[in-house]
């Protein structure tokens, strides 16, 4: 049995100081205040030192750790997210692949958690392959352009369906539910983002009922329906903002880029706390950086002056979010660990309770990670 000694414990709508969590076979058996919790004779204690301990941080949306891609080197990949507290992580599937480089990049990832290689690996997030051409970077190399054919994305269904917690698609493409449809049938828990999309309310809404329930990197690569070219129209964000039962992601960098400080507020205004979900999508692009942006280290550009997602990990979006919002450290590890856990059907983890899986981090209030705990195993 193992002890994680005096620490704050960080739950879902609290704190518990000077506390203990007692740790057996990969699982909390106990915690509590450390005057009220019998700590075992003969337990390994890990002293958090008056530190912050909370759930391991889960990133359901990130293509890169480091300068290493999940689809090329999925190992070093994962090990470069879990030495910042990220003790699950699904590896995002882009579009510009082909139909034959999901095949592959699917069984390398598949092959590298089956011979425990990435023990944070919990699926995949699937972004792509039909979601709107005229959104996101490197959007040239779109190699699904062409209609929705059952011949062209079946292999990749069939091949990614019990890996895949998150299909992201655009609600607008033609014949788009015939696609989800068949996700459905291979995989019946298949949970759906509405991403790369400029679809009306009532596109994404009629995908409601058959698991849509995220909005992929929310306020990046959506278009805008303008009726009237004075007025803003109605379109993917708003629809995103009104529904309670969609989750937010969102990219949240140093500079307030991807979703500017005030938007971020706004959506936490409307979204509410249960609703956000904080994504790294890190990505590896080396496009020049475009003028206006000196001084920004966390973000990439593509070669055409794009944003191509982020160089972050959830530790680093976690304190922005805090810097940007107020938000508190209880509530940042509620976006970046409890709300991703619900929102692709983590049970077991997620939260500091009895029986869940001992994945924690310890923390300072900076979200500068000083130990990480995996299955029960403090990582060197």
């Amino acid at each position: 049995m193992k002890a994680i000694t005096n620490a704050v414990l960080v739950m879902r709508d609290h704190l518990i100081p000077e506390a203990a969590i007692l740790i057996e076979e990969g699982r909390i058996v106990d915690f509590g205040e450390m005057g009220k919790l019998d700590i075992p004779a003969g337990c390994r204690i890990i002293d958090a030192g008056g530190l912050f301990a909370g759930p391991g941080l889960i990133d359901i949306h990130t293509h890169c750790g480091g300068t290493y891609w999940f689809s090329e080197d999925p190992a070093k990949a994962a090990a470069h997210h879990l030495k910042h507290g990220t003790t699950t992580v699904l590896p995002a599937l882009y579009f510009n692949m082909t139909q034959a480089e999901y095949l592959k990049s699917i069984q390398t990832i598949r092959e590298a958690v089956a011979n425990g290689a990435c023990a944070n690996i919990g699926g995949l997030y699937m972004e792509g392959p039909y979601l709107n051409p005229k959104f996101g970077c490197d959007r040239e190399s779109n190699p699904w352009k062409g209609p929705v054919e059952r011949e062209d994305y079946l292999p990749i269904i069939k091949a990614a369906a019990d890996l895949a917690r998150v299909w992201a698609v655009a609600p607008e493409r033609p014949r788009i539910l015939d696609y989800v449809k068949d996700v459905i049938a291979y995989d019946p828990d298949a949970v759906f983002s509405v991403a790369h999309s400029e679809a009306a309310p009532s596109q994404i809404e009629a995908l409601l009922p058959y698991g849509l329930r995220i909005g992929t990197h929310h306020t990046n690569a959506t278009g805008d329906l303008a009726k009237y070219p004075e007025c803003r129209g109605v379109c993917v964000d708003e629809t995103v903002n009104y529904n309670s039962d969609i989750y937010a992601e969102l990219i949240c960098d140093s500079h307030g880029i991807h979703v500017d400080p005030y938007m971020l507020r706004l959506v936490r205004k409307i979204k509410g706390d249960d609703r956000i979900i904080l994504i790294s999508d890190a990505f590896s692009m080396d496009g020049p950086v475009p003028p206006g942006y000196d001084g920004v280290t966390d973000i990439n550009f593509d070669y055409e002056g794009e944003i191509a997602g982020s160089k972050l990990t959830l530790d680093q979006a976690c304190y922005n979010m805090m810097k940007h919002t107020g938000a508190s450290i209880v509530n940042v590890f509620q976006y970046a660990s409890y709300n991703p856990a619900r929102a692709v059907g983590f049970s077991d983890r997620g939260e500091i309770a009895v029986g869940k899986c001992a994945d924690l981090v310890i923390t300072d209030h900076r979200m500068n990670i000083k130990n990480v705990i995996l299955k029960g195993e403090l990582q060197e």
